[in-house]
């Protein structure tokens, strides 16, 4: 497994690749989850890259972006176990160097949700994204359906600036109680990691009442949530939330209608 952390030593890996190229992006603190898009993208292409980059732009809050979990030699080491050939894990002044000032903003799929609760975020995530398939061109790209928002907001970037690549679309993976894996919830005391578990078992039981949003705010258990909402993706409808226990924030959601191409 090759490690670049420049733009000019990616361009010149990526040349190297021959067939098929699978990007997942990532954010490191990798858990099963990850393994999980990369063991798809593994499976479909000849070659897989990954990118590891805690993205700045993706956080309206400086103090979550600190606390946010950073373990490079680990994240390598389930890389490589995971057959990745070419991991990108730039510094940040790499992909938004001084006097940056090149935004992507999707409009339409950016609004509601997690686009109302924090401004700015998928403005990051689609600038961070494009600049990863311009620079990798994979001819697939593979995100988790937890974060079916970002999905939705890929999805959007891809078509309308008719990018030459697919997007892939793999299930949340749980652990056995049910959480949906997150690398927030290493942040959970043993006790909010029992009250989390509301979350997805509110959503699994109004998934198919004739009126999810309510049901799944009623099974929430005294909870508060974000949000509660049904997200059309096209293919698929799923019923998303987001809950806030103790000072971590997590979301998911399960489908209600359809499946992921």
């Amino acid at each position: 497994m090759k490690v670049v952390r420049t733009i000019a030593e990616l361009r010149a890996a990526r040349e190297a690749l021959a067939g098929r190229v699978g990007l997942v992006p990532t954010m490191g603190a990798l858990h099963a989850g990850h393994l999980a898009l990369l063991e798809a993208a593994r499976r479909e292409n000849e070659a897989v890259v990954m990118s590891l980059f805690v993205n700045p732009a993706q956080f309206d809050d400086p103090v979550d972006l600190a606390a946010y979990p950073r373990d490079e030699r680990r994240d390598l080491a389930l890389a490589e176990g995971a057959g990745v050939d070419l991991v990108f894990a730039p510094p940040g002044e790499e992909l938004y160097p001084p006097g940056y000032e090149t935004w992507v903003e999707v409009e339409h799929a950016s609004r509601g949700l997690e686009g109302d609760v924090r401004p700015g975020h998928f403005r990051g995530v689609a600038t961070v994204c494009l600049r990863l398939f311009l620079l990798v061109r994979p001819d697939r790209a593979y995100f988790g359906q937890k974060d079916a928002q970002q999905v939705a907001v890929v999805r959007a970037l891809v078509r309308d600036l008719a990018l030459p690549l697919a997007i892939r679309v793999v299930p949340t993976v749980r652990d056995a109680d049910g959480l949906a894996l997150s690398s927030r919830n290493a942040r959970l005391t043993p006790a909010e990691r029992r009250l989390a578990l509301a979350l997805p078992r509110a959503l699994e039981a109004a998934a198919r009442a004739p009126d999810p949003v309510s049901a799944a705010r009623a099974a929430l258990d005294g909870l508060d949530p974000d949000y509660v909402e049904v997200l059309d993706l096209g293919d698929a409808r799923v019923l998303a939330a987001a809950i806030r226990v103790g000072s971590t924030r997590l979301i998911d959601n399960v489908l209600v209608e359809g499946a992921f191409a």
